[in-house]
């Protein structure tokens, strides 16, 4: 077996660890995560949804439009002003052509907003514009 601080006095060196394999690894894991990683995207506030017992979950890829219940319209996190939502939601579907619009408008919210909203995103080339609602279930 071989003696290591004999080895060492003998040679009158100092050992070195390799840390570049480490690394690598290091490197490559993060990788990993980067690209499995599925980012959720958010309407920036939170809002209180009307119910609806015919309410159902989409599976793809979604633009999100939020209109709070103060009269506010928010797009990817940050407040617009209506008359904006149309050029977002345009760059939005150049971005990722095959995604279904969804306004998430508060039970509270002004039913002509929410409507213009709707109306700025089908005059952007969204093919499919969808109200959110909470999934109320059927009470018997």
């Amino acid at each position: 077996m071989i003696n290591v601080r004999q080895h060492l006095r003998q040679k009158g060196g100092t050992s070195e660890i390799n840390i570049s394999p480490l690394i690598d690894l290091v490197f490559l894991l993060l990788i990993f995560f980067m690209v499995t990683t599925s980012f959720v995207r958010e309407t920036g506030i939170e809002v209180d949804r009307p119910t609806a017992s015919t309410a159902a979950a989409s599976e793809n890829s979604n633009i999100l439009v939020a209109v709070s219940s103060d009269g506010e319209v928010f797009f990817d996190g940050q407040r617009v002003d209506i008359r904006t939502v149309r050029s977002h939601i345009g760059r939005a579907i150049a971005e990722n052509p095959g995604a279904e619009v969804i306004v998430v408008a508060d039970k509270e919210s002004r039913t002509g907003l929410v409507v213009q909203a709707m109306d700025q995103c089908r005059l952007a080339g969204a093919e499919r514009v969808s109200l959110a609602a909470a999934d109320g279930g059927v009470n018997n």
